[in-house]
């Protein structure tokens, strides 16, 4: 159920975004979405921090478990190229003597861009290096305070699962209300954000609109608009639209950018969800791969707001769905991005309103995040956004109450507060600093802008904003 966002002047526009820049920097968006502290790395057997001995920061330190403090030899960021950094990013967790036998001792290095500094999350929480292909391991399963980490063959035990959990913000403790969005300046205007981090270090964000709008940044915070994906329209989704294509979904895989998309009208399920494919993710450079999946108006679902997710076997899955009977699952060919086979999974529903699904994989955990409610009528949205997790990518989904996602259950994160009002229709991504929560949200005057804050990670492994 989607209604086409209100348009405004580029005057309006521009005045909105000044207005909302000095109101962030008085106070109301009191949570940039830059630079956090980097998460501690806590074994799932002891409770206790991947630590590098003495929070010694030249070259050769050991590496042990200790008790969680929030030092910079507890602080480890995973970096797109494998590498586990510590110290502001200065030293890597290093395989000693590039040693591929269990038992091989971990020590913190120079960073050098070896193969024996490069690591994986693998399943289960665990820690996989990269060369030797073992696991990131608490020595003999011990507790205690200075335990040796080395690597040995993975077995999926507790003392080789590791959980992320910031550090720069309580310790993993959620604030007592949910935070303004962060400051954000530029292009801002924004409905159902979806975001990819290029090769270069860019951002690259599409949004609701005619021909699916652009806009990239180079520091997730000054944001210009780049054009349309289909500048020239889309003559393939006439059956389903000949308006606005809504709820975009970006990733880059093996050098191309995908992008899928839905085209249906307000109220209907004669919907479809395209894909297609660019070179560079530029405007004007996507090239139509064809339609993925399609409902009627005799379906019990919706073909709407997808999201392309691959899980830790490697395999690709699509959630989408809105309204009626809630959020679905297919799996997608990796070869061609379309649908395979005809499996269907249900994921979640709530007779009240739940769409825009947003898969995250973190820590042996896929979390979904949803929105609940109303979308699209301005200041008057009551959308807000919950999360439900699973340790398989089709579900069951449940709650922090343990609540089945099909059963109506999603723990709330966010939701409308002051002059900030529906923030929904989420989007995930994985950072060097730490993980980021895109989304639209409202003004008073019902203008439609981009958020984004960062996410927390709570001793239990449930995400809050801030």
């Amino acid at each position: 159920m989607r209604t086409r966002p209100r348009r405004t002047s580029a005057r309006a526009l521009a005045l909105a975004a000044a207005t909302a820049l000095v109101a962030a920097l008085a106070g109301a968006a009191s949570a940039p979405a830059a630079q956090a502290a980097p998460p501690a790395l806590v074994s799932a057997q002891s409770g206790r921090c991947l630590d590098v001995a003495g929070n010694d920061a030249n070259p050769g330190a050991a590496i042990q478990i200790w008790d969680c403090n929030g030092v910079a030899g507890q602080g480890w960021t995973l970096t797109a190229a494998g590498e586990l950094r510590a110290f502001d990013g200065t030293r890597c967790l290093d395989a000693l003597n590039w040693g591929t036998a269990p038992g091989t001792a971990l020590i913190s290095w120079s960073c050098t861009g070896g193969a024996n500094q490069r690591f994986a999350r693998g399943a289960n929480g665990s820690l996989v290096h990269q060369q030797s292909g073992l696991c990131v391991d608490v020595t003999n399963g011990r507790t205690a305070n200075g335990t040796p980490v080395a690597l040995w063959t993975c077995n999926g035990r507790d003392n080789q699962r590791w959980t992320s959990v910031a550090t720069g913000d309580g310790g993993g403790t959620p604030p007592a209300a949910y935070p303004g969005p962060g400051v954000v300046t530029g292009s801002t205007w924004a409905h159902d954000p979806t975001v990819v981090k290029r090769p270069d270090g860019s951002y690259l964000v599409a949004t609701t609109g005619r021909g699916i709008p652009l806009k990239t940044s180079r520091d997730r915070t000054a944001w210009t608009d780049a054009g349309a994906a289909f500048p020239n329209g889309t003559p393939w989704t006439a059956a389903h639209t000949t308006g606005d294509l809504w709820a975009p979904d970006l990733s880059y895989r093996d050098g191309q950018y995908w992008l899928y998309y839905s085209a249906s009208s307000f109220g209907s399920r004669n919907s479809g969800i395209y894909l297609a494919t660019s070179p560079s993710g530029n405007a004007g450079t996507w090239t139509n791969r064809g339609l993925v999946v399609s409902t009627t108006e005799a379906s019990d679902h919706n073909a709407i707001d997808s999201d392309l997710v691959a899980d830790a076997q490697g395999r690709l899955w699509m959630s989408y769905g809105s309204f009626w009977t809630g959020i679905k699952m297919i799996e997608i060919d990796p070869a061609t991005g379309l649908r395979r086979g005809t499996a269907i999974h249900s994921l979640a529903t709530r007779s009240a309103g739940i769409e825009a699904p947003d898969i995250l994989y973190r820590d042996g955990y896929y979390y979904l995040f949803v929105s609940f409610d109303r979308c699209c009528q301005g200041a008057d949205s009551t959308y807000r956004i919950a999360v439900g997790r699973s340790t398989s990518i089709t579900g069951p989904y449940v709650d922090r109450a343990g609540t089945r996602m099909t059963s109506g259950g999603g723990t709330e994160i966010l939701a409308g507060r002051g002059s900030v009002n529906g923030p929904g229709h989420s989007a995930t991504l994985r950072d060097t600093d730490g993980d980021v929560l895109f989304y639209h949200w409202y003004t008073d005057a019902g203008d439609s802008r981009l958020g984004i804050n960062l996410l927390g990670w709570d001793a239990a492994g449930w995400p809050y904003v801030r």
